[in-house]
């Protein structure tokens, strides 16, 4: 009797341990399945399930390392009670989970997309580009960087400081949204990487904190700053040869060598805007990629239309109580919004578009009420208002669905 119990015991034992073994592999094989099925860019992700994607993806190398340990354990134990197609099963629940548990280090979007680390610049006089490549442009206390955006579209990232201000210069080629926000939260500076992407927005997440961020709005959607805000800093999308006549002075990111044969071609949103998106914008009448140019003010945002900018050349119009003029620059290409009241005045000026079309003229607009010609840095060069700037409004170019999808009340010009 006690002979046929112990037989069951030693039975029952090698059943249990496949059985933990199993679990182990599995358990760590979720870990890395649901953050890789949760965060990817062509499927929709809501908050709830985006939020315990990102909480199984912070503590999967904890859970993973834990598991890969217990079945490696319980195949060392369980060696010699084993007949051989279980020690073969054991040792595939083992190397299932020690691999996710190495998979689950690894950020996937920078094997991808590698971050530039040591960012390089090199006068704008000794740079050779296309005049008319793009770059996303910020001066700060007199100091010029210039990011070339086939160069960022790569890299996603870039952090940096100018004029003594550490910023994070970032591009998300899904959405075509170029912004620059400040990387220094209550006194701390932050070092930004690639993390993922969000219903077609790219997600960035702080070394400090281990926060998540999403790359349209600034703000913190996981993690201990969850609630908070990066300050944005104005930047302008300009073609190289514009930006070169405004700041001959200044820098311009250098392509890493190691990675430049991988960058886009200078069309790359042709084939962007081929890509499936996760928003739907029927409701709107609008196509999803239709490229906007976003403004926020008086606590509004409404989306201009790229390509009836670029025909019109000149719009005035009025979000809440500000009276905003959208001009486009002698390059006919780049974009710029004032704030169409002089400071200190009460009352706003009406504009008309002049007809320079060189990069180097500088004269694009004149104020119908006193005749002064004013240029795309919004300074007033003659007339009554010669030397007067108008104050610069953040503007930044999106995809409909990504703003619509972050400004879900936005309002649409409409000629």
């Amino acid at each position: 009797m006690e002979q046929s119990a112990g037989r069951g015991r030693r039975k029952g034992r090698p059943q249990t341990t496949l059985i933990l073994g199993a679990a182990c592999a599995l358990s760590a094989a979720l870990c890395l399945a649901i953050p890789l099925y949760v965060i990817r860019p062509f499927r929709p992700q809501g908050a709830r399930e985006l939020a315990v994607a990102l909480t199984v993806r912070d503590f999967a190398p904890w859970i993973s390392g834990l598991c890969a340990a217990v079945a490696i354990l319980l195949l060392i134990w369980s060696w010699k009670v084993h007949g051989l197609l279980r020690r073969i099963s054991m040792v595939a629940f083992s190397l299932v989970a020690l691999l996710c548990a190495v998979l689950s280090h690894i950020n996937i979007f920078e094997i991808m997309f590698h971050p530039y680390d040591s960012p390089a610049f090199s006068p704008a006089s000794e740079t050779k580009l296309d005049a008319d490549d793009k770059l996303l442009t910020v001066t700060i206390a007199g100091k010029a960087h210039g990011y070339p955006i086939r160069t960022m579209g790569y890299h996603h990232i870039v952090n940096d400081t100018v004029g003594g201000v550490p910023i994070a210069v970032t591009y998300c080629t899904l959405c075509h949204t170029g912004l620059v926000w400040k990387r220094s939260i209550d006194g701390k500076t932050l070092h930004f990487r690639l993390a993922g992407i969000n219903n077609g927005n790219a997600l960035i997440r702080d070394e400090e904190t281990g926060s998540i961020w999403q790359q349209s709005t600034g703000q913190s959607i996981f993690g201990p700053l969850k609630g908070r805000a990066l300050e944005i800093v104005r930047s302008d999308e300009l073609t190289f040869a514009l930006w070169k006549t405004e700041r001959p002075e200044g820098q311009i990111l250098k392509p890493e060598a190691r990675y430049a044969a991988e960058y886009d071609s200078i069309d790359w949103d042709k084939h962007v805007e081929k890509t499936h998106v996760v928003i739907d914008t029927r409701r709107s009448g609008i196509e999803p990629h239709q490229l906007m140019l976003g403004v926020l003010a008086a606590g509004q945002a409404k989306a201009y239309p790229v390509k009836l900018m670029l025909a019109e050349k000149l719009i005035q119009d009025q979000i809440g109580d500000e009276p905003l003029v959208l001009v486009v620059g002698p390059d006919q290409a780049s974009i710029r919004v004032f704030r169409a009241q002089p400071p200190g005045e009460s009352s706003a000026l009406a504009f008309v578009r002049t007809f320079g079309t060189a990069p180097s003229e500088k004269n694009i607009m004149v104020d119908q009420q006193s005749g002064s010609l004013w240029n795309f840095q919004g300074c007033a060069v003659d007339g009554k208002w010669a030397g007067r700037c108008l104050a610069q409004m953040d503007a930044n170019k999106d995809y409909w669905f990504d703003f619509l999808n972050h400004h879900p009340d936005a309002k649409v010009y409409r000629e």
